[in-house]
């Protein structure tokens, strides 16, 4: 096959064959360009694959080993990713002596729900109020939470209050509390936060804090104290504390005169805590000293609740009061004596005489003479009595009156340096000049 190549013109570009180019050529190249192509693509059992593409990957591809060097490939299994678990914190254990270590832990954990719950309580408050309420009775519990045998009853409404009786009548519910037949030691009563509206009766309608609304307001706290007067259950009255809005603020503080006046009457106790959630000058603070002095945020941001620590705050006024109830009614139990003394021999009871001495006259022992008893207290020495001399005599100006052994003894008690003028020569105190 003769080919005649044209000379190329000194001002024509250089021509570049390709194989794309052989094959859109004539018939002269066509076949060897496709010639080419079937041996780098491995002929038409490579155009059969299902990749059309698969030639571009074997242009770029190494010779296979020869088919005595290959080993069989093995198809590679799917691979499923599970969904994602959420770990505890809980170290994973390293030796079989870590995880007994951490089933004790858990024996521990699972435990402490069983010991509490072991000890059932004997000891019943009763809360009752409204929201602020709520807030005293979880502070309660955590305060008493070293007392298992003490139960708060969380006795509290939301959203109640002394004036809405048709929405939910405390007198009404008092009544019923302590008909019921449950058994209440002590009673806490926290309410008034939403008791700024129209009182209504069978008389009218009073409006806030006008007379007629006082008297039937105290008229309400004076029935409801009366009622855990009657039952000989004690009852706190705690008092409203300092709000963020003085228009409220100064309507709590009257609230808390009409509380503390006629809860008396009825035997209750009033508690007031409007100082201790008050700044120095008597304003509100949300911020403030906890039970344990540290500055914290006591109040929500309604200025209205409290938060965790001033409703553990809150019940730090209370606790001590139902703590000395708590005591009267069921003191608690002496501590129990485990290392007592073994006793010696001579406390040791007297072992039984042999059978066979039984029937004659046998001797009782002596028992030993207890010891004397120990003084309460030594000797009295007063202190600003005459000191005494060895002899029992007076120590007084007697230098006059010695005798002369007496002087002469203390003449022959003096030291070497008082007796010769001087310490030895070569002492250590010997300061004296050395003479040639």
């Amino acid at each position: 096959m003769n080919m005649k190549i044209k000379p190329r013109h000194p001002g024509q570009p250089r021509r570049r064959w390709s194989l794309w180019r052989g094959l859109r050529s004539g018939s002269t190249a066509r076949p060897i360009a496709l010639a080419i192509l079937l041996s780098l693509v491995g002929g038409t059992s490579a155009l059969a694959q299902a990749d059309p593409f698969a030639w571009f990957t074997h242009l770029f591809q190494p010779n296979p080993p020869p088919s005595h060097v290959m080993k069989p490939i093995r198809p590679r299994s799917e691979i499923h990713r599970a969904a994602p678990k959420h770990y505890s914190a809980r170290p994973k254990p390293s030796s079989r002596s870590g995880e007994k270590a951490i089933e004790k832990a858990d024996d521990k954990t699972a435990a402490k729900p069983s010991e509490k719950a072991a000890v059932a309580p004997t000891y019943f408050v009763a809360v009752l109020g409204d929201s602020l309420a709520q807030m005293l009775a979880q502070g309660l519990t955590e305060a008493f939470a070293d007392r298992p045998e003490v139960a708060i009853l969380h006795k509290a409404k939301e959203n109640s209050g002394l004036v809405r009786d048709d929405f939910y009548d405390w007198t009404k519910a008092a009544q019923d509390l302590l008909a019921s037949g449950e058994k209440i030691d002590f009673a806490v009563m926290l309410i008034g936060s939403n008791d700024r509206q129209t009182l209504r009766d069978a008389n009218g309608a009073y409006e806030p804090r006008s007379p007629q609304w006082e008297d039937a307001y105290a008229r309400r706290i004076e029935t409801i104290a009366a009622m855990f007067r009657d039952k000989k259950i004690p009852l706190i009255w705690v008092g409203l504390p300092v709000l963020k809005s003085e228009r409220l603020s100064a309507d709590a503080s009257a609230f808390n005169e009409l509380y503390r006046e006629n809860a008396a009457k009825a035997g209750a106790t009033f508690v007031d805590v409007w100082e201790a959630f008050a700044d120095d000058s008597g304003q509100y603070n949300a911020n403030g000293p906890d039970i344990n002095g540290q500055i914290v945020r006591l109040r929500a941001s309604d200025g209205i609740h409290f938060t965790r620590a001033g409703a553990r705050k809150l019940a730090h006024f209370i606790e001590p009061d139902i703590r000395r109830n708590l005591d009267e009614v069921s003191p608690p139990a002496p501590p129990e004596i485990t290392n007592a003394p073994a006793p010696s021999d001579a406390e040791a009871p007297a072992s039984e005489p042999p059978a066979e001495t039984q029937g004659e006259a046998a001797v009782e022992p002596v028992p030993p003479a207890p010891p004397p008893p120990k003084p309460i207290a030594g000797p009295i020495l007063p202190l600003t009595g005459p000191a005494l001399a060895p002899g029992a005599a007076l120590a007084t100006k007697m230098d006059a009156q010695r005798p002369p052994a007496d002087k002469a003894r203390l003449r022959t008690d003096q030291t070497p340096q008082e007796s010769t003028g001087g310490p030895p020569p070569g002492r250590a105190d010997d300061f004296a000049w050395p003479r040639p």
